[in-house]
């Protein structure tokens, strides 16, 4: 009895713990953000709609009453930040009220925002007229550095999965090893 009781407060806890760690930030929770991407927001009507993107910043441009981002969209884990890969769902232009420092808010850092599409923008791109969809953001949430210097590599990844991937199981497909990157704690 008393060993079903400490497994299940270590089962609990970890619960728990696992839990905390994928929580979206406050000032980022909640569920109604229509499922629009910055690219249909482009070409579509979509003035009004509650929306929240993040992305990769490009450029930060400080005004006199607020500040804009121009990001690189991405798609959202659960907990709101942006994944990290080589597709993006178009571009936008975050506006929010006040002052960000550009020298804080970096090129290439993630940034989510929450805010309603306020129409569209027309900018170059190299030679490329772009519509950019413009959001009035009412948050702007930089995320903390990614600390690839705890990344580590996770030989035995590929044998604890889907069994059609899997080797040991007979699936006869060997997926790459997967490297798994620690972030830091974003409460």
């Amino acid at each position: 009895m008393r060993q079903t009781l400490a497994l299940a407060t270590v089962v609990t806890t970890a619960a728990l713990a696992l839990g905390g760690c994928a929580s979206v930030p406050t000032q980022l929770a909640g569920n109604d953000f229509a499922a629009v991407t910055p690219k249909q927001a482009a070409s579509q009507s979509a003035h009004g709609t509650r929306v929240r993107w993040g992305g990769e910043i490009i450029k930060v441009e400080p005004k006199a009453e607020n500040t804009c981002f121009e990001v690189l969209s991405r798609a959202l884990y659960p907990d709101a930040r942006p994944r990290r890969h080589d597709g993006s769902d178009g571009r936008f232009i975050a506006c929010s009220k006040g002052f960000y420092d550009p020298a804080v808010y970096t090129k290439g850092r993630d940034l989510t925002v929450t805010g309603s599409v306020a129409g569209t923008e027309q900018h170059r791109v190299g030679e490329f007229e772009y519509t950019y969809a413009h959001v009035d953001a009412d948050n702007v949430y930089l995320w903390p550095k990614r600390d690839y210097a705890n990344a580590y590599y996770d030989p035995w990844r590929p044998y604890y999965g889907d069994p059609f991937w899997n080797p040991y199981w007979g699936g006869g497909w060997w997926t790459p090893p997967i490297v798994i990157v620690r972030d830091p704690p974003h409460h």
